[in-house]
């Protein structure tokens, strides 16, 4: 008696196993998609946002001086320079204009040099003392702003490199042909180039594309939506029973019953079985009204 208990009980078990709802995986997957659209969109807005502060944070530190550098028009060769006086001053009042300042220190040098519109190369093949320089005691900057932020910009190093002991050595340096008076030591216009072009198209693909991928999944087209414009079904029910589903599960509106001819769809979770007709519905809560043409095909009023 125990042994046909326990194979009941087996076969009860195999039959609830067998008769499992096989949409449990769908709802799972489902599950899933949402979140991952949820973390999705969370990462897409936060990129959207941190690339509009981004693009405002490089435009005073790099669009502005390359856009500046562009303008300047400096010579592509460089030519030969020679430093003539090397001042290191402290205060607001004494660095009016700096050749090379760290951030907004209140310390800077101040150097100036001669230079020979010749280039560097040729100007080494002449005899020392026998060209003479096109522009003396101009100032002579790190880069076109004479400013920067370490590791890029290091006066100390600049300093030493070009003042104090190596004054009075041939080197090359890069005029402005727009500013004759302004000489900068480093000029490259394919890297200056290089980075107008990332800091401005990078920040700006980046908010496109996330905010376009937002919109794609959260504001649909007004045509595709529930309740547009005026449709007509025909091309695809061909009688009215077969659109009562597809309002309960795409508006999640629920069938009320028909009104002379006309088929009343109301707010609310759709019946569980067959259509309630409700002839006590107020006007002012009508959700859709779908009525029907001569041909007797359905179409969406506005």
């Amino acid at each position: 008696m125990g042994a046909q208990q326990d194979d009941d009980t087996k076969s009860s078990n195999a039959g609830d196993i067998g008769n499992a709802d096989p949409h449990i995986p769908l709802v799972e997957i489902q599950s899933f998609v949402e979140k991952a659209k949820f973390y999705t969109s969370l990462c897409l807005g936060t990129t959207a946002i941190l690339a509009v502060f981004g693009f405002l944070f490089l435009i005073p530190f790099v669009v502005e001086p390359a856009i500046s550098t562009i303008l300047a028009d400096f010579s592509p060769h460089a030519v030969a320079c020679v430093v003539t006086e090397h001042v290191y001053v402290e205060g607001l009042k004494n660095c009016s204009w700096a050749s090379c300042r760290e951030g907004s220190a209140i310390r800077c040098h101040q150097i100036k040099v001669n230079y020979s519109k010749l280039s560097y190369e040729d100007f080494n093949k002449k005899t020392a003392g026998t060209v003479p320089w096109d522009v003396a005691d101009t100032k002579f900057f790190i880069n076109t702003e004479g400013c920067g932020y370490p590791p890029r910009v290091n006066c100390s190093e600049f300093a030493k490199k070009f003042g104090y002991q190596n004054m009075g050595k041939i080197f090359p340096c890069y005029y402005s042909r727009t500013y004759p008076e302004t000489v900068v030591s480093r000029y490259s216009w394919d890297e200056n180039l290089r980075h107008l072009v990332l800091a401005l198209v990078t920040p700006i693909v980046l908010f496109i594309v996330s905010l376009g991928v937002l919109c794609y999944w959260y504001c649909p087209p007004m045509g595709k939506s529930c309740g547009g414009p005026g449709r007509n079904l025909i091309d695809k029910y061909a009688r009215k029973e077969d659109l009562e589903p597809l309002l309960q599960h795409s508006c999640g509106g629920r069938i009320r019953g028909r009104r002379r001819g006309v088929l009343i769809v109301t707010e609310g979770s759709p019946p569980s079985e067959g259509v309630t007709p409700d002839a006590t519905t107020p006007e002012s809560s009508l959700l859709h009204v779908l009525n029907f043409n001569d041909n007797n095909w359905p179409v969406i009023a506005n």
